[in-house]
């Protein structure tokens, strides 16, 4: 069967309002054959990828063998989460640095029939005898990050696993056993390294200082494995015909759940305390999504401990009051306005987000209009971009707290998934850093999601919503995001990897979108820029790093740097789905 639609088998030319903006099917094809061709000499450093428009169901992954993988299991009668397991569990062989079981993350699911968005949280829990001090040495002083990582104690109770056996047993088609086999088969069988996978470990010390993950990346000389280099993982792949058979009972207890908490207390790069118990107590949450009205649109995103669904949502409705929408998406001022949305949604996130559980977080307050209205007067055209104090949002806690200092790292991956249902899934998962705390155990590497918590418990006497507690979930900046239009209908599906950064990508996306009129294709390739409550900055290699004098002008202090965004997203167009994968990273879009 096709895994796309041609533009000659496209065959009518129905009106399409692709977020607002008419065009063509066929121009639609057209401009995803326009976007294969080389970026023009300057525009970008990348090439983009070729649109897929697809009318029975699509997925997009951060690998092309993982998109395969799931698109197997939709054309099978698969359910979206069935496509999105399988593409994940293959990501965890192929893309080994970015996620997998050792870690977590967040997947927004959406039943069509009937008519209902439910959030899984997956994220990693603190060992239960965590405390404050966890990251701060013996003079009460916070250790340097990346000390922090390369230990036992930066390893957080992974929850993926368990997120998503729960997710199939509400969603899933397929049998559980069945979304494994193409991860097992690649595993044992051995795939060929990656370009960017074998320029990561190549450059990564901490990677060399690992034992179990030095012996895996590298040859008997000590060299690198180069690109193309056959890899397998036979016990990797023991690992996942354990889960496949036995759930995942089969990695939160037993023989696995074994070593991975003898891995964590015998670290000789620092101990840490996760048990047995901690790993056979842990339980995955079904949280109300987060949805707020945004212009034409339903926004909806993770809630806490995620950032990114109301962080999102306020840069969206920040931009409303500025009338940036009606100025050249590559202008210095369309620009420099995103920016000081993004640094006043990073100013409350840095305050205000942490786990629910643990910290009472005005979420209703964050998102209310009137309080976004208000702090919208602080952007203004000729105030640059500098680091903003966080807002005092309705139904704030009275409780005073500071901001925290949490460091996350972009290695982090993104599946979105349409099946042949109309059922929608956003799914983001990570193990923090590019290979995690870089210990691997049966195949796969540990989390350093603890690191993601911050190191100062307080600052200035004052408690930090975001400090480490036992059993608490670190804040994250995942954003999984799926989009209605005015009828109730899945119009986008879309998130990225990218650590802090991915905020800031995936809301550039929704403006270029939702506000523009861009395709998601068009919207992806485009420069990325913004702020994180820091200096205004500038995707390095494209066309908008030549903004920063023009910037520099208006006051903003600039930095041009590396963000590889890996944006996966699925845009609904008459008779089905334009799907699209980020040019920056080796993500494929497959469909039907």
């Amino acid at each position: 069967m096709s895994r796309g639609v041609s533009a000659k088998r496209a065959g009518r030319r129905p009106a399409l309002f692709v977020c607002g903006a008419a065009v063509s099917l066929a121009g639609a094809l057209a401009a995803g054959i326009a976007a294969a061709q080389p970026a023009p000499e300057g525009a970008t450093g990348y090439a983009p990828k070729p649109a897929l428009v697809a009318k029975r169901f699509a997925i997009v992954a951060a690998n092309p063998l993982a998109a395969d993988a799931g698109y197997a299991m939709l054309e099978r009668g698969g359910s979206a989460v069935d496509a999105a397991i399988a593409a994940q569990l293959v990501l965890n062989v192929v893309e080994p640095q970015s996620s997998g079981i050792g870690g977590g993350g967040f997947l927004l699911h959406y039943d069509a029939r009937a008519r209902r968005l439910a959030a899984y949280d997956g994220r990693e829990t603190a060992p239960a005898a965590a405390t404050p001090r966890l990251f701060l040495d013996a003079g009460g002083t916070p250790m340097p990050f990346g000390a922090a990582v390369g230990s036992g104690r930066s390893v957080g109770v992974p929850g993926l696993v368990a997120m998503l056996e729960l997710a199939h047993r509400r969603h899933g088609v397929l049998p559980w056993h069945e979304l494994f086999a193409p991860a097992i088969r690649l595993a044992e069988a051995g795939f060929a390294i990656s370009p960017r996978l074998a320029a990561l470990a190549a450059r990564d010390p901490l990677l060399r200082a690992s034992p179990t993950a030095s012996a895996f990346f590298h040859a008997a000389d000590g060299t690198p494995k180069p690109a193309g280099t056959w890899l397998a993982n036979p016990e990797l792949a023991a690992t996942l015909r354990a889960i496949a058979q036995g759930g995942a009972r089969a990695f939160y207890a037993g023989p696995i759940a074994a070593d991975i908490a003898r891995a964590v207390q015998t670290d000789p790069r620092g101990p840490g305390t996760l048990t047995e118990a901690d790993l056979a107590a842990y339980r995955p949450v079904v949280r109300e999504a987060l949805c707020r009205d945004v212009r034409a649109w339903r926004v909806c995103g993770m809630p806490p401990p995620s950032a990114g669904g109301i962080a999102t949502i306020q840069i969206l409705a920040l931009l409303g009051h500025t009338g940036a929408a009606a100025l050249p998406a590559d202008s210095p001022l369309a620009v420099h306005l995103f920016a000081q949305a993004a640094r006043l949604a990073f100013a409350d996130r840095d305050r205000w987000v942490a786990d629910p559980a643990f910290a009472e977080v005005p979420v209703r307050g964050l998102t209310d209009a009137r309080y976004l209205e208000r702090r919208a007067q602080l952007i203004r055209p000729a105030r640059p971009v500098i680091p903003a104090p966080a807002g005092e949002p309705p139904g704030a806690p009275r409780d005073a707290r500071a901001a925290g200092d949490a460091q996350e790292a972009p290695a982090t991956t993104h599946v979105s998934v349409i099946d042949a249902r109309g059922d929608a899934v956003a799914l983001t998962t990570s193990i923090e850093s590019a290979f995690g705390n870089r210990a691997m155990v049966r195949g796969f590497f540990l989390n350093n999601q603890l690191t993601d918590f911050s190191f100062a418990p307080e600052v200035d006497g004052v408690p930090v919503a975001n400090r480490v507690a036992p059993g608490k979930r670190p804040r994250s900046a995942m954003s999984p995001t799926i989009v209605f239009d005015r009828a109730g209908r899945v119009a986008l599906v879309v998130g990225s990897p990218g650590g802090p950064w991915i905020i800031n990508y995936v809301a550039r996306t929704l403006v270029a979108t939702l506000d523009r009129g861009q395709s998601v294709q068009a919207a992806i390739d485009a420069p990325n820029y913004g702020s994180r409550n820091g200096p205004l900055e500038l995707e390095a290699g494209t066309a908008v790093a030549d903004l920063a004098p023009s910037l520099e002008r208006l006051g903003d202090t600039v930095r041009v740097i590396a963000m590889p965004s890996g944006l996966a997203g699925i845009q609904r167009v008459p008779g089905g789905w334009l799907a699209a994968a980020d040019p920056r990273r080796e993500g494929a879009a497959r469909g039907e």
